[in-house]
């Protein structure tokens, strides 16, 4: 049996997504978990490799679950019994035969989250990233307006990358301030929809859209960036924290009827 997993985590103590050596990973959390649950090994595939700090609230990940007599909607429940309580399953189900969550991934969404204030906000700081520069909604929109579409986006992305490619084609990016709590301060979500993402992508993109809005990035200096200039023509790569996964697509409803 193939299973599907729909993740949440906070990332903020692990390593990332991938194991890794003498630091704690979600990979080997779920993969601990399964062989604690069903006594054995069994290689967990993510539909992407978060980086350290980074958080889920949609990852997806697939594995092989061979002679154990368990409903596939179950596996979610045995699970969370054995993972610390970062990590969650939200949902589990049967996949198709030969689905891998990273290959069959058609689309990518990632948001990241920003609030405005002169002083730290505890309840924030662990999923936000403070700015304290000025802020025009229109250049943050102009500025968003160029980052869709099909770029060569190698100024995007930070060292360390080895692809084939440096094109991505971003589908959309939406600008929102949903609000936190009342009385809280402003905020701006960055959700970035994609065909994929190179390394720290979309860190560095949230980064030059704030750059735009505060009038520190010249709209020609991000064309010629997103025309595969290099990456001295950007700002920071911006912190880890702010930075969440939301949601996979597969091009049909692999859970519960959404198309996750």
């Amino acid at each position: 049996m193939n299973v599907a997993l729909l993740l949440s985590y906070d990332g903020t103590r692990f390593s990332g997504w991938q194991v890794q050596d003498n630091a704690p990973s979600v990979q080997a959390a779920l993969e601990e978990a399964a062989f604690a649950a069903f006594g054995a090994r069994a290689r967990m595939t993510g539909s992407g490799r978060t980086d350290a700090g980074v958080h889920a609230a949609g990852q997806v990940a697939s594995f092989p679950l061979d002679g154990v007599r368990i409903a596939p909607e179950r596996v979610a429940d045995a699970l969370n019994a054995r993972l610390p309580p970062d990590v969650r399953v939200l949902q589990s189900c049967a996949a198709p035969e030969g689905f891998d969550a990273c290959r069959a991934a058609k689309r990518k969404t990632y948001r990241y989250f920003v609030y405005f204030s002169r002083r730290e906000q505890p309840l924030l700081e662990r999923y936000a990233v403070r700015a304290g520069e000025p802020f025009d909604p229109e250049l943050a929109r102009a500025a968003a307006d160029l980052v869709e579409g099909e770029h060569d986006f190698a100024a995007f992305s930070s060292t360390g990358s080895s692809v084939k490619t440096t094109v991505r084609t971003v589908y959309s990016v939406s600008l929102t301030s949903p609000s936190v709590f009342p009385g809280g301060p402003r905020t701006l979500a960055v959700d970035v929809c994609g065909n994929g993402f190179l390394y720290n992508m979309v860190r560095i993109l949230a980064g030059a859209i704030l750059d735009c809005a505060a009038g520190k990035l010249p709209p020609e200096r991000l064309r010629e960036a997103l025309s595969g200039g290099g990456r001295e023509l950007l700002g920071k790569t911006m912190p880890a924290r702010g930075l969440t996964l939301l949601s996979v697509d597969y091009g049909f409803p692999l859970f519960g009827g959404t198309n996750l």
